[in-house]
């Protein structure tokens, strides 16, 4: 597979490696700014500024109330983003004369000049490490500071964790579902809900634990390594041999200067009959594409083997759309083009991109039971498996042996329509039978790509049917989030000059909790956290060894005490006195904090299917305390 970065190492296999860089880290998005706000943020600050509440100190804690997708963690993301935007907060001149027009008519002149010189140096800000596992009602973000500026900071910064942390939390999902093993990269960025979606996904599908990306732009700004392959564009952009200008490649270490393409066209004979595929069956446009790009890109090339389904003197079973109907038609998704019929989808692939599906026709009896490694189960497949893999699969190999005539190695294919699973058995078949014959054992390890509208569901049940796959190419259902597209954090205030605040609702998962509170995660002896506990900030920390007694927030019977074998204080002060007070970890530290922080959970909370809850708890001093407060505030009802 190609890849690229902004400065790039050509690495013995073909791929690019990015030179580490640190410049990335003064990136900052011009977007992010003040005015990227809601308005009554800014209605309300001129309602306290006129109620002469600008002394006024609040705490105000960012947090969510459920999991996502299903799930029982939550990766926090976006913090870095957060504090970039508090160290550039300023209204600008051009801001408040917008403002001036833009706000209600009666605001006094004083206000905007109050406004022009706000910034965020009076704020602390207390939060989770970035790349942590979080959980409901444990607040991610603890804001101190003047209510005016602590009010201004809540819509941005909801925007900036928000999406950031679903987007790496679906991610890391995806790892684990995936395997340590497999590849995983992002293809998003047509999918994505705009250029700033785009980037974002990016940026956090890789914090998650994708190992690459097709966005070029963040490969530039995150130093995240940019890989990708071609598109079916470029197959169907040849129709013939005779449209190859360049057919020349010389040995990688003689020199030696070789016909490419005819070399191609000897070793198309000989698998044909190791096969017994008629080469007949192959697009001859398909294969100058292939030499071209194999000639452009000898130690990358990588090529997608679905694009043609090529009419042949055999009368072999056609390829079959979604409905089992004959698929050879321009109504059933296929546009006769050249000698061949080209796959055309209705997503439209690029590069990186997601194509429509199609059906093969049902695996032999003899490969459903175990006898994928059978060489005589490899022939029949590929005579029903359909004729556009046979004709690509057989083009690829023809192109990766003449590339091994001349001192390269190819790197694979992607496959981005039909049954994968079964697809990719296929492949790495046809592969392993070359390898044996042509005595060339990294044949045999070539890598195998899928795409096509890949989700979760659809991993795990490839895994089930024993897929071949090395890496995914995963994009709509990744970047949009489509199982869940919110996260719901919430900023609400706790506390306002040293006094606890309370939102009480009949819905008693609103009701907050109130207070300047410390969180510890307590960990028991095997090693794994049992729960996170929520105290006032004016108790002592729980201390390994001592019992502690943890509550349910709102329900009385549920209590336990625990044993901690280790406590972890769960919050750092990140903002003071107008300026970052941690030294910020680069995005591969905060990457290697997911995993890590993963690690910490039992396996029955991370599990795809009825996953255990992880407990949230208060101390007995919090409970006492909310519910106290709860009743101070509850209205008392009369009847009559």
């Amino acid at each position: 597979m190609m890849s690229s970065n902004n400065s790039v190492d050509v690495l013995e296999d073909g791929a690019f490696a990015a030179s580490k860089n640190s410049w990335n880290r003064y990136y900052s998005n011009s977007v992010v700014q003040p005015l990227l706000t809601d308005l009554y943020q800014i209605t309300m600050a001129y309602a306290y500024w006129k109620s002469g509440k600008i002394d006024d100190h609040a705490v105000f804690d960012l947090f969510f109330r459920t999991n996502p997708f299903h799930g029982e963690f939550t990766i926090f993301a976006g913090l870095e983003e957060c504090l970039k935007f508090m160290e550039n907060f300023h209204y600008s001149e051009t801001d408040i004369e917008y403002l001036k027009h833009a706000l209600p008519q009666g605001i006094e002149e004083e206000f905007f000049e109050y406004l022009g010189q706000l910034t965020a140096k009076d704020v602390t800000l207390y939060a989770l490490k970035e790349g942590s596992v979080a959980f409901p009602r444990v607040p991610l973000i603890k804001v101190a500071g003047p209510l005016i500026i602590a009010q201004l900071l809540e819509t941005t910064l909801l925007t900036l964790v928000n999406y950031a942390s679903l987007m790496a939390t679906n991610a890391a999902r995806y790892r684990m579902v995936a395997g340590r093993h497999i590849n995983l990269l992002e293809f998003g960025l047509r999918r994505a809900q705009g250029p700033d979606g785009g980037l974002s996904a990016s940026k956090y599908a890789y914090i998650g634990g994708f190992d690459g990306t097709s966005n070029v732009l963040a490969g530039k700004l995150f130093n995240i390594p940019v890989k990708g392959t071609h598109a079916h564009a470029y197959i169907t952009s040849f129709t013939g041999t005779q449209e190859l200008k360049t057919r020349v490649l010389a040995h990688k270490e003689t020199g030696d200067k070789r016909d490419l393409l005819e070399l191609a066209i000897d070793h198309r004979v000989q698998l044909s009959k190791l096969l017994d595929i008629s080469t007949e069956e192959s697009s001859e446009g398909e294969l100058a594409a292939m030499v071209s790009f194999a000639i452009a890109f000898p130690d990358g090339f990588m090529a997608l083997v679905d694009t043609y389904d090529v009419k042949s003197a055999t009368d072999l079973p056609a390829t079959t759309d979604v409905d089992g109907e004959n698929a050879n038609t321009a109504e059933d998704g296929l546009v006769n083009n050249g000698n061949g019929t080209a796959l055309s989808t209705e997503n439209g692939d690029d590069g990186g991109g997601e194509d429509g599906e199609m059906t093969p026709p049902p695996m032999c009896a003899t490969c459903e039971a175990n006898a994928r490694n059978a060489r005589g189960c490899v022939i029949r497949h590929l005579k029903s498996v359909g004729k556009c893999f046979r004709s690509g699969l057989l083009n690829f190999c023809a192109v990766a042996l003449a590339l091994n005539d001349q001192g390269y190695r190819a790197v694979g294919i992607r496959i981005d329509s039909g049954d994968l699973a079964y697809l990719s058995c296929l492949a790495r078949e046809t592969f392993e039978r070359i390898s044996e014959q042509f005595k060339l054992p990294w044949f045999s390890k070539l890598t195998i790509v899928a795409s096509n509208d890949i989700n979760e569901e659809t991993i795990l049940s490839l895994n089930e049917q024993g897929h071949k796959i090395d890496c995914f190419g995963i994009g709509t259902h990744l970047v949009t989030c489509q199982r869940q597209p919110a996260l719901g954090c919430v900023y609400k205030m706790v506390e306002i000059n040293a006094q606890p605040r309370i939102k009480l609702s009949q819905d008693v998962v609103k009701v907050t909790m109130p207070g300047n509170k410390n969180v510890f995660r307590l960990y028991g002896a095997d090693g794994h956290a049992l729960i996170d506990l929520l105290q006032r900030v004016d108790e002592s920390p729980p201390e390994v060894g001592q019992k502690v007694l943890c509550r349910h927030p709102f329900q009385e019977s549920k209590r336990a005490y625990v044993i901690p074998t280790h406590v972890e204080p769960l919050y750092d002060v990140y903002w003071a006195d107008g300026r970052v007070t941690q030294a910020m970890p680069s995005l591969e530290e905060v990457r290697d904090r997911v995993q890590n922080s993963l690690r910490t959970l039992r396996q029955d909370h991370k599990r795809t299917l009825n996953p255990t809850p992880y407990k949230v708890a208060v101390s007995d001093n919090l409970y006492n305390f909310i519910h106290d407060l709860w009743l101070q505030n509850a209205p008392i009802g009369e009847l009559s």
